[in-house]
């Protein structure tokens, strides 16, 4: 896991809040001090939740579960979008549709018509329609792209959300603690850390804080998915072994057993040898 260093926080801004007059109170215990009417966010209970949101980030890589990241406030999409694509993991930085854990099957039902338009328009099917018609089918398969292209992959519920901005983003809350889903998300001075699993006190406003919270996510998510690469290289090798060993042993067992058969045979011919009359 990439260690984040207390210069790192400062130089990114991570520690700065909002004005204190717009604080929530359940982020008392993680706010150092107040400056200038800015609540100052205490970097060492940042360093000490962004490691435990790291190690959990980690072990749902290393289980080969999904994690799904959600940003759709202007700072944080294009860093998500890059940053996440490139470890295969799905994102929200559009809009959150809203239902889209709870009525999950409906979503899918989305998913799979944005793919039957792309193959109708990679087929050819679409050449014996009108103009109006390929441009109507065009737009929409455009949108739903641009809503849910980043989930086509996500074939069942994730096993975690990661979430910039738990103000903003609070319809996906809801649907995470009504469903049970783990949630890891950074909470600026204005949210609320209970309804969190994992909270990272820290700027979620700023884009340097949010590149730099992302960065450590996606380096711990990038090492569980190794590990877990490892794991089953050597599971493979030890299931090669085993099977290997038993055709040993197979094939110890039929040539003792066909030696066992010979020398049977042997001392029958001597006993019947020496059983028949002598002339």
């Amino acid at each position: 896991m990439a260690k984040v260093t207390f210069d790192e926080l400062l130089d990114a801004g991570v520690h700065f809040g909002h004005l204190s007059r717009k604080w929530n109170p359940n982020m008392a215990p993680y706010i150092f001090g107040e400056k200038k009417g800015i609540h100052i966010i205490d970097r060492n209970k940042t360093v000490v939740k962004l490691e435990e949101a790291a190690s959990a980030m980690k072990q749902i890589a290393k289980s080969g579960k999904k994690i799904l990241f959600v940003a759709t406030k202007k700072q944080a999409k294009d860093i998500v979008a890059e940053k996440v694509s490139a470890i295969g993991m799905p994102f929200v930085t559009e809009r959150w549709p809203g239902g889209m854990l709870t009525n999950f099957a409906t979503q899918r039902k989305s998913v799979k018509k944005m793919a039957h338009l792309d193959k109708m328009m990679s087929d050819g099917t679409l050449s014996v329609v009108s103009k109006k018609e390929r441009l109507q089918i065009s737009r929409q398969k455009s949108k739903m792209e641009k809503l849910i292209g980043s989930i086509a992959d996500l074939n069942r519920l994730p096993a975690a959300l990661f979430i910039v901005d738990t103000v903003k983003e609070h319809i996906a809350v809801d649907e995470a603690i009504k469903l049970g889903i783990p949630t890891i998300a950074i909470c600026d001075t204005n949210s609320d850390p209970s309804l969190i699993d994992f909270p990272i006190p820290a700027n979620d406003d700023a884009s340097k804080s949010i590149e730099l919270i992302l960065k450590c996510m996606v380096s711990s998510i990038e090492e569980g998915l190794s590990e877990r690469k490892v794991d089953k290289e050597q599971e493979r090798e030890r299931d090669a072994a085993n099977e290997e060993e038993a055709g040993d042993r197979t094939a110890g067992g039929s040539d003792e057993e066909s030696a066992e058969a010979g020398d049977k045979k042997k001392a029958s011919g001597l006993r019947s040898r020496k059983s028949a009359p002598k002339k």
